[in-house]
C-alpha cells in the first residue's frame, strides 16, 4: 500500500515539473548550508586546535593582559621584569622559567621589506633545548642558534619562500632587520603552527640591541617538574604575583595561563560559531518548509476535482492524507539528498581554497556521515511536517463539494 502511496505522489511531482524544483530550492540551499557551514565550523576547530600543537601540558605561560593589538605581552602597560622572575622561580613545582620576548620587526631582502614577528633565545643552552623543543618542528636547513650565535637569525619557510622578495632566502644569507644586518643560520621546516611558519628566532641580547628593549619580559614560559601540578602551581604563582603586585583577585595585570584552559577557552568560542552558523542555516531551512506548505495549498487548490474522485470510487481521508503528506515529505527529501551532496562539495571547495590561500594544509574537511545522515533526515521530518495541514485540508474535502469545483 505505502509503495503505491510513494509511487503516485512521485508521479504528481513530476508532473508538476519546474514548480516542484522551484519548491525544492528552499529545503536545498537550507540543507546546504547546514552541511557546508558545520564542515567547514568542524574544519576551523582542528585548524585551531592544530595551533596549539606546539604547547604542552607540563608549561606554564605567565604574561601581562594588553591593551592593544600586538604579540603576547608587548602591549601590557606593566611589564614582566627580572624580578617577576625570580618570584616564580620560587614556587615549588617549578623546574624552568624561560624569558620570552616577542616583536613586531621590519625585514628588509632583495630591496623589498615585510613586517614579521621576531622571537628572542634566552642566553642558556638548557634553555635553548625547551624552548627548540616546544616549537616541534626541526631546522630543515643549516643549524640551530647556541648561545654564541649573535648577529645569526633562524627564519620561518613562509618567510624564505615569501614571493615579496622575489629571491629566496637561503642558509647563509644576510638580511636586515630594523636596520641590523643579520645572517641566515638556519630555515625551520613546515609546521602546522602558522606563527611558526612566519616568525625570526634570534638571541635576546640581539632583540634587546635592534629595539632599544630595557628590562621587560613579554611572557615567561614555566617548565613544570610534572604535569600534574599544573593548576596547582598555576594557582600558586598567580597568589605570589598577585601578593608581590599588591593586587586583589580579578584586578590582576597578568595571566596565568596552563595550554588546557587556553584550548578551553577556544572551544568555547567555536562553540558559540558553530551555535551561530545553525541559527542562520536554520532560517533558510524554516523558509524552505513554509514554501513547502504554500506549493501543498497551491495543489490542493489545482486538484480538488482529482480528490473528489478519488473519494467517489472508494478513496479514504486517510489515503488522500498520506498522499499528500508523502508529497511534502519527497520535497523535502530530494531538497535534503541534493542539498547535502552541494554543501560538502562546497565545503571542500572553499578549504581548499583557504589552503591554497595559507600555503599549507591547515583545514581538513572530511565526510561525516552521521551529519549528512541527519541533515537528510531532517530535511524529510521538516517536509512532512509543513505538508501536514494542506493534508487534512485535503483529506477533509468531501466528494460532493469536492467535484462541484
Amino acid at each position: 500500500m505505502f509503495s503505491q502511496y510513494f509511487s503516485l505522489a512521485f508521479k504528481n511531482l513530476r508532473h508538476r515539473g519546474l514548480r516542484s524544483w522551484l519548491t525544492i530550492l528552499g529545503i536545498f540551499i537550507g540543507i546546504a548550508a547546514v552541511v557546508s557551514l558545520i564542515s567547514l565550523g568542524q574544519g576551523l576547530e582542528k585548524a585551531v586546535t592544530g595551533q596549539f600543537g606546539s604547547l604542552d601540558v607540563d608549561k606554564l605561560v605567565i604574561q601581562n593582559t594588553g591593551t592593544g593589538f600586538g604579540p603576547p605581552g608587548s602591549t601590557a602597560p606593566v611589564k614582566l621584569t627580572d624580578h617577576d622572575m625570580k618570584i616564580i622561580e620560587s614556587v615549588s613545582g617549578v623546574k624552568m622559567v624561560v624569558p620570552r620576548l616577542i616583536r613586531m620587526v621590519k625585514i628588509e631582502y632583495n630591496k623589498a621589506a615585510e613586517f614579521r614577528y621576531v622571537g628572542s633565545l634566552p642566553a642558556d643552552a638548557e634553555q635553548i633545548d625547551l624552548i627548540k623543543e616546544s616549537l616541534k618542528v626541526d631546522v630543515s636547513q643549516g643549524k640551530f642558534l647556541t648561545k654564541d650565535d649573535k648577529g645569526k637569525v633562524i627564519i620561518g619557510s613562509d618567510i624564505a619562500n615569501s614571493k615579496s622578495f622575489d629571491k629566496e632566502i637561503r642558509v647563509g644569507s644576510t638580511i636586515t632587520i630594523q636596520g641590523k644586518k643579520f645572517q641566515v643560520a638556519g630555515i625551520l621546516g613546515k609546521s602546522a603552527t602558522v606563527l611558526t611558519n612566519s616568525i625570526i628566532i634570534m638571541m635576546e641580547d640581539d632583540i634587546k640591541s635592534i629595539l632599544n628593549i630595557g628590562n621587560e619580559i613579554d611572557l615567561i614560559v614555566v617548565q613544570l617538574q610534572s604535569k600534574d601540578v599544573a593548576t596547582q602551581v598555576a594557582k600558586s604563582i598567580e597568589e605570589k604575583l598577585r601578593k608581590d603586585r599588591k593586587e586583589k583577585p580579578g584586578e590582576e595585570d597578568f595571566s596565568v595561563q596552563t595550554p588546557s584552559q587556553a584550548l578551553s577557552a577556544v572551544n568555547t568560542i567555536l562553540n558559540i560559531v558553530n551555535i551561530i552558523i545553525i541559527s542562520i542555516a536554520g532560517i533558510s531551512i524554516l523558509i524552505g518548509s513554509i514554501g513547502i506548505t504554500n506549493a501543498m495549498y497551491t495543489s490542493v487548490l489545482e486538484r480538488t476535482k482529482e480528490i473528489g474522485v478519488m473519494k467517489a470510487i472508494g478513496a479514504k481521508n486517510s489515503d488522500i492524507l498520506f498522499i499528500f503528506m508523502i508529497e511534502s515529505g519527497l520535497l523535502g527529501l530530494v531538497g535534503g539528498i541534493l542539498g547535502a551532496l552541494f554543501g560538502l562539495a562546497l565545503a571542500f571547495i572553499a578549504a581548499t581554497g583557504a589552503n591554497s590561500f595559507f600555503g599549507q594544509a591547515l583545514f581538513e574537511v572530511s565526510p561525516s556521515y552521521p551529519l549528512l545522515a541527519a541533515a537528510i533526515s531532517f530535511s524529510f521530518v521538516i517536509g512532512i511536517a509543513a505538508g501536514i495541514l494542506p493534508a487534512r485540508q485535503a483529506s477533509k474535502l468531501k466528494p460532493v463539494d469536492a467535484l462541484r469545483k
